[in-house]
């Protein structure tokens, strides 16, 4: 196939021009307003009309803090989490027209598999690591108790609380689905209402998204607006230190934003992800005759034309030996020239248009300043409209051309790299000071080893290749919700993404002092120390609803045998010296024959566990076990159950209970009252109510 462009200019949009891209702001569509074509990547012709009305950006972040504010952070985190898992469910059902109004943004199937599916699928990982990580609670109560007194009546804590603020979200053109849900969804589950303001390139894809987000009435009233909007107007001059800003697009408008006078003055947070000059590098150990050669050429070709290079993590540098040059340029040039450039819509096509004409305009003037330092090896001077070429520069002295690290021209090309030791790729590598993401394709671990832990003070994200994880790789340029997606210096600073720490670095962070009885009331978790209180009865006899924090079992005591510490040995087949050579075990550290660690996890459980049949279904996780002093034949144990936390689970269809999680905390103390052994038991427990999904 060639690359050359099929005529598009006289097709037709299948979509109609009569979307009207208006804000959506305190509960209601603004429909009057200056209005403003948008353009149709593919044809040039209007796609949409940008409604730009008069906005009341004061108002708006007020009705956002306290009309949307409250009624989220009513909710628990797990609710608000549903809620995202529900929203994400409803967009994936109406994905078919997201993707064919996608197709204008010069988006293919492909390219928009990423940003619309690969967005809602975010959103389903966001909800369900914060379900599974974070506190069932408004808050999130984060890490272990801190004693901060010899005796332990003062200690301290550290929880998440959510703000009573509002996040302002201003995203760039090249993602309008994905850059805004991932933004959105840990956001609300931090519970933190969202103003949006997509750019006006492809906006109106972000318009029918939000739209439907709106209609589908899973979110509570003000807890998310919409800006259709050339720029922000006076927004940020009303933001106060309870509200958040994150921005997506070049480093030099978001330096210029984030030093806004208010957001300086008012310390306001503000998440900056920014353009950056991503490498790829290819190991010193990889010859043309290698697995991971090939698969170095696909990466940085496939790289140049998804969303036709139009991203953040796009690679900008191909950095590779010196004696490889010549290998991968005529490598790199045969894989781009069978790339089909044309209609996204069609099948045959793998690389579409850019987003529009202006930003064609701009990437030829980025290509011109590069090409001052450079040789361009690759190009088939397609330059009509949208549509433009994949472009392969060399630089051949790239450690002391400082421009090929400095300027990015935001498009379908690389910029080739020779590099003449494993120091010297790793210094190229940062120079671009601060990237979102870097790769290395190489067969030898210890060469992984060496340039991954050079490059990594610079870049985000590092990601490292070879044949055995390349066919489950997402790739150099594909965040994952699971993992941080943000990086240093030029790349802002910022940090999006990363599972549950996404929706953390939503909220406030604060660090509680005082008593553990008064603490464990506040964070409603069991702290060492804290009073706690007999149940009623056995607690293994008590279902979900009945059980409360505190609660606690004492057992009877029970005196260890010499004959329970050789039965257990031969039982568990684990005959260690220490607990069955008295020879041995006289020159051991004990310096007498000991129990072992798991008996006496195992006569604790008998000492709590409750026989007959009741409301706890099973043990399905211990937590933190620590064995703290021995235990001898002679020696008596005594152990107590206290409910921890606990934390309700979405019913499944094919569940036969309805439950919840309790996290129990067991001590094992010894005659002399002396700590021997601590842990945590996570059991499923019958609710007596079924958690009715709809209310969350």
């Amino acid at each position: 196939m060639s690359n050359k462009k099929p005529e598009t200019r006289n097709q037709k949009p299948e979509t109609n021009n009569e979307i009207r891209v208006t804000s959506y702001i305190k509960g209601k569509w603004l429909t009057e307003g200056s209005e403003t074509d948008l353009i149709s990547a593919i044809n040039e012709e209007p796609i949409a009309q940008l409604i730009d009305s008069e906005i009341d950006y004061k108002s708006a972040l007020e009705y956002g803090r306290s009309v949307g504010g409250p009624a989220l952070r009513k909710l628990s985190i797990h609710e608000r989490a549903f809620k995202i898992k529900f929203l994400a469910a409803y967009l994936m059902e109406r994905k078919e027209k997201h993707y064919k109004l996608s197709s204008h943004t010069g988006a293919t199937r492909k390219d928009s598999w990423i940003d619309i599916e690969g967005g809602y699928g975010s959103m389903f990982v966001l909800s369900s690591k914060a379900r599974r990580e974070l506190s069932d609670l408004p808050f999130h109560v984060e890490g272990g108790t801190e004693r901060l007194s010899r005796r332990g009546t003062f200690v301290g804590q550290h929880i998440c609380v959510p703000k009573n603020g509002i996040a302002v979200h201003i995203n760039a053109f090249n993602f309008p689905v994905w850059g805004m849900v991932e933004k959105l969804a840990p956001a609300i589950m931090a519970g933190l209402p969202c103003i949006v303001k997509p750019s006006p390139v492809g906006s109106y894809l972000a318009y029918e998204v939000f739209k439907d987000i709106i209609e589908s009435e899973i979110l509570p009233e003000g807890s998310v607006q919409f800006i259709a909007a050339d720029k922000p107007g006076d927004l940020l001059d009303h933001l106060n230190s309870q509200d958040s800003v994150s921005f997506t697009g070049s480093a030099t408008t978001g330096k210029k934003l984030k030093s806004h006078p208010n957001i300086v003055a008012n310390s306001v947070q503000f998440n900056l992800e920014a353009d950056s000059l991503n490498a790829c590098i290819l190991g010193p150990d990889v010859t043309p005759d290698m697995e991971e050669f090939g698969l170095f050429i696909k990466e940085v070709g496939m790289e140049m034309t998804v969303k036709t290079g139009q991203k953040c993590t796009a690679i900008r540098r191909t950095i590779v030996p010196r004696e490889r040059l010549e290998d991968v340029s005529e490598e790199l040039k045969n894989f781009l020239s069978k790339t089909t450039i044309g209609d996204p819509t069609q099948k045959e096509t793998r690389m579409g248009p850019l987003a529009s004409s202006l930003q064609s305009q701009r990437f030829d003037e980025q290509i011109a300043t590069l090409e001052d330092v450079t040789d361009t090896i690759f190009s088939n001077g397609t330059h009509e409209g949208a549509f433009t070429s994949p472009r392969v520069l060399v630089c051949h002295q790239p450690m002391t051309v400082d421009k090929v690290h400095e300027v990015e021209a935001f498009g379908p090309m690389t910029t080739i790299m020779p590099y003449d030791s494993t120091e010297e790729a790793i210094q190229l590598a940062n120079k671009s000071d601060g990237s979102l993401v870097a790769s290395l394709f190489t067969a030898d671990d210890d060469i992984a080893a060496k340039i991954t832990l050079g490059c990594a003070p610079y870049h985000g994200r590092f990601m490292v290749i070879n044949r055995h994880s390349a066919g489950e790789s997402t790739g150099h340029g594909s965040p994952m919700p699971h993992m941080i997606h943000g990086g240093p210096g030029r790349a802002g600073g910022g940090e999006e993404l990363g599972g549950a720490r996404a929706v953390l670095h939503n909220m406030q962070r604060i660090a509680l002092q005082g008593s553990p009885t008064t603490l464990m009331n506040i964070v409603q978790q069991h702290i060492k120390g804290a009073k706690t209180k007999e149940a009623p009865k056995h607690p293994f006899q008590m279902y979900f609803e009945e059980l409360e924090v505190g609660q606690s079992l004492l057992s009877d005591v029970r005196k260890v045998k010499d004959q329970d510490v050789e039965d257990f040995a031969n039982l568990s087949g684990d005959h260690f010296y220490a607990h069955t050579d008295p020879d041995a075990a006289s020159r051991s550290l004990f310096g007498k024959i000991v129990a072992h660690g798991y008996f006496v996890l195992s006569a604790a459980a008998g000492q709590f566990v409750h026989p007959e049949e009741g409301p706890v279904l099973l043990n399905y996780g211990l937590e933190n076990l620590a064995f703290l002093a021995p235990v001898a034949p002679g020696d008596t144990i005594q152990t107590k159950l206290i409910v921890k936390r606990k934390t309700v689970r979405q019913q499944r269809e094919m569940d036969m209970f309805p439950f919840g999680v309790v996290f129990w905390e067991v001590e094992v103390k010894n005659q002399e009252d002396v700590l021997v052994a601590e842990y945590t038991i996570l059991t499923l427990v019958k609710r007596k109510n079924k958690l009715d999904i709809d209310l969350v």
